[in-house]
């Protein structure tokens, strides 16, 4: 947008004007964008001098209002001196407020930040987790360091972020900061969000992220197979510790809970089900979305087997599960003495429970997504990898049908 402006003064005609003075206009034009401001002085139509902008005459009143105007030009001149030396935004309408003494509020990327996660953090355990709140906090930290380092500033107006700010971002991200595909799309998506609301309330005239596309490829879900599972089953460890993990992430494996989910998990969430059997009847902590899950045999035993644990038990809980740091710390020596290569991470466990444990074994995928608590399938499908043992016995059954035809 162009820096420069024009300045003019002329008579405006007033409703029902009939005869004798017309008031004063100033017209500040920038970019071909007019925008008009009373002078609260008037002119005798005789006396006013269009191609100079002035009255015309000797007299002393006459030169008092030209004088009048001359300040008044001087005062538009200061003010767009001083939007250049800020290196503000400088348009007709901003030329105006200041001119009025209204300057018009200048919002920015990071201060509209900062006022979404202070609301967010004052509704946590109230629609939102801190996990969450975590993520836009670290995005907000990423666009920070992201203007820094581009624009040598610590903030940035909102009406300046455009396509080329967003692609700019995404690239810091990838590069400089060093971020995966999916975990770069995760900081674009709440920085998204941010951009919509300034959009909603018309703080932004166009969306900036209208042409932007992402492609992200979601990385394959690491899952134990069954053999991998059963030397783990089967181990016995001499510490007691890695026993009392293996147990838990065992559990997991068989009824597909997450780490937040089995460590909040109550013996008043298991109860009979429809079937007169023991279900988990509870809902996701990250989704709020209702999970009732069966509990197989293997589960169940787990479950016995530490019904009166002490420091569980106390608490009205169904498992004594440790920090999350901590469990993940002993399934890494749990994998090495079971022999197992795969990184073993806790996570793991729903994998297990999606594609090992539940639809290598038939289980459609729609109850699959029902147990596991999903809010749409595609997320269930990003857990479910299909074995190739299921795909082998699919077509052994499409072959025995070939086969009767």
């Amino acid at each position: 947008m162009s820096a420069n402006y024009s300045l003019l003064f002329y008579l405006k005609k007033p409703k029902g004007y009939l005869a004798g003075p017309k008031p004063i206009y100033m017209r500040i034009t920038v970019s071909g964008v007019p925008k008009e401001i009373s002078t609260n002085r008037e002119c005798d139509p005789t006396r006013w001098n269009s191609k100079a902008n002035r009255a015309s005459g000797t007299k002393e009143e006459i030169k008092t209002l030209n004088l009048y105007l001359d300040a008044l030009e001087h005062k538009v001149m200061n003010i767009h001196l001083e939007l250049l030396k800020s290196g503000a935004e400088i348009t007709a309408e901003i030329l105006k407020q200041k001119f009025v003494g209204k300057d018009i509020e200048r919002r920015t990327l990071i201060q509209q930040f900062s006022d979404h996660n202070k609301k967010m953090e004052a509704l946590l355990g109230n629609g939102f987790k801190e996990n969450t709140l975590k993520g836009y906090k670290t995005t907000s930290t990423h666009i920070q360091q992201y203007i820094e380092k581009e624009y040598k500033t610590s903030d940035i107006d909102i009406r300046h972020v455009d396509h080329a700010f967003i692609v700019g971002f995404e690239f810091y991200l990838r590069s400089s900061a060093n971020c995966s595909a999916v975990t770069t799309a995760k900081y674009i998506k709440n920085f998204r969000k941010i951009m919509n609301l300034c959009l909603a309330h018309r703080w932004v005239k166009e969306n900036p992220f209208l042409l932007y596309k992402t492609k992200v490829k979601a990385k394959e879900k690491e899952f134990l197979t069954k053999a991998e599972l059963e030397r783990i089953e089967n181990k016995e460890f001499r510490i007691d510790r890695l026993n009392h993990v293996r147990d838990i992430f065992v559990f997991c494996c068989y009824t597909g809970l997450s780490y937040i989910d089995v460590k909040q998990l109550r013996t008043t969430d298991i109860a009979k089900g429809v079937d007169n059997k023991l279900w988990i009847l509870t809902s996701r902590a990250k989704t709020e979305i209702n999970s009732n899950i069966p509990l197989l045999p293997n589960a169940l035993a787990i479950i016995n087997k530490y019904s009166d644990y002490p420091p569980s038990a106390a608490k009205g809980l169904a498992l004594p599960v440790l920090s999350n740091q901590k469990m993940n710390s002993y399934l890494k020596e749990i994998a090495d003495l079971c022999e197992i290569t795969k990184e073993l991470t806790f996570h793991k466990a729903r994998h297990t429970f999606a594609t090992t444990i539940t639809l290598s074994n038939n289980v459609p995928i729609e109850t699959v997504s029902r147990m596991l608590g999903h809010t749409n399938i595609k997320t269930t499908q990003h857990y479910a990898k299909l074995l190739d043992t299921r795909v082998g016995s699919d077509m052994d059954i499409l072959e025995q049908k070939l086969q009767l035809m």
